[in-house]
């Protein structure tokens, strides 16, 4: 906690920051300073120290870390409590627990290493440290469970609209919860809640992206892709999270979680399911039609063959085309 509290009044500092200064606001000696610094300087954040002056952050990790984050974060919920993770098996297990303590509505829990992550229908979404992008965030909205449907494809329309802006790539949404390049899944989104009766006590959304993933397991490889492989580069996760966490805010609040009508606009446009012969399944039959849209509730409008619009919500949708 000290060495957080470090980071935080020398990340605000433009100027040294005298070791007195650091003992008095942390109420230990200056020696005890000292070796704070010395561990940051040991976990990679780069700290000049000059005699009479004090200490000046000049650099931060390559690696995810709450301070590089926070640098450059504009929202004034998502983000309000940070926390970053060297290792967890999930990040929405980490902050189910942390929504059962009390946290802040807006907290988010990323991790530089996720070893038991979830996507839907039970499966697990793992990568090694520091190659990907694992993270959750927790919201306390006052609404209804049934409400919660619209939370994904606006969590879905956030993150594709981030990872357009912050990469170039022609980033598209599967849905429900999927962001594709080309026929290759990208990002996962995965969304949960804790109600009571009537009442919603709080949602977790988290999300996976495959950044820095080369090589995939042999079962999902044809299905699988990640930022390097479709740009050639190494991005900044922490600039890259910053973004989405943005991004996700702005289009929370200005939608008022809801898929407005602009909202569903912006979604329909960028949905690679829609226009595309789709195949579910329908009690004990599989059954296919034409996506021709996605309804205000977030369910995928269906044209079948004798000219009927049926209504998905949930499921296993295949996409022609799309792994």
């Amino acid at each position: 906690m000290k060495q957080n509290r470090i980071l935080e009044i020398l990340t605000k500092s433009t100027e040294y920051v005298s070791g007195q200064a650091l003992a008095q606001q942390l109420g230990v000696s200056r020696q005890a300073v000292w070796k704070e610094i010395k561990s940051l300087r040991e976990r990679g954040y780069e700290i000049e120290s000059v005699t009479n002056r004090g200490y000046r952050l000049t650099a931060m990790p390559d690696y995810l870390n709450a301070p590089a984050v926070k640098a450059a974060l504009k929202t004034k919920i998502i983000g309000c409590e940070l926390t970053v993770l060297d290792s967890v098996g999930s990040t929405n297990d980490f902050l189910k627990m942390r929504g059962n303590d009390g946290c802040k509505s807006g907290a988010v829990v990323a991790a530089r290493e996720q070893v038991k992550g979830k996507g839907r229908l039970g499966r697990v979404w793992q990568s090694k440290k520091d190659e990907n992008l694992a993270f959750s965030f927790l919201l306390r909205p006052r609404i209804a469970p049934n409400e919660v449907a619209c939370v994904t494809p606006l969590a879905g329309l956030a993150v594709c609209k981030a990872l357009r802006s912050f990469t170039g790539l022609d980033c598209k949404i599967k849905w429900p919860n999927d962001v594709i390049v080309g026929r290759k899944k990208l990002s996962g989104i995965l969304t949960e809640m804790s109600a009571e009766f009537d009442a919603v006590e709080y949602i977790i959304t988290g999300i996976g992206i495959n950044v820095d993933q080369a090589v995939f397991p042999e079962e999902i490889a044809y299905k699988a892709t990640s930022l390097l492989l479709e740009s050639g580069r190494h991005y900044d996760k922490n600039k890259l999270l910053a973004c989405l966490l943005n991004q996700l805010e702005e289009e929370f609040i200005k939608n008022n979680l809801e898929l407005s009508p602009e909202a569903l606009s912006e979604y329909s446009e960028l949905c690679a399911t829609v226009g595309k012969n789709v195949t579910f399944t329908r009690g004990s039959r599989r059954v296919s039609g034409m996506a021709v849209g996605v309804a205000e509730n977030g369910e995928l409008k269906i044209m079948l063959s004798d000219g009927s619009v049926c209504y998905v919500n949930s499921g296993e949708v295949t996409a022609q085309g799309i792994y």
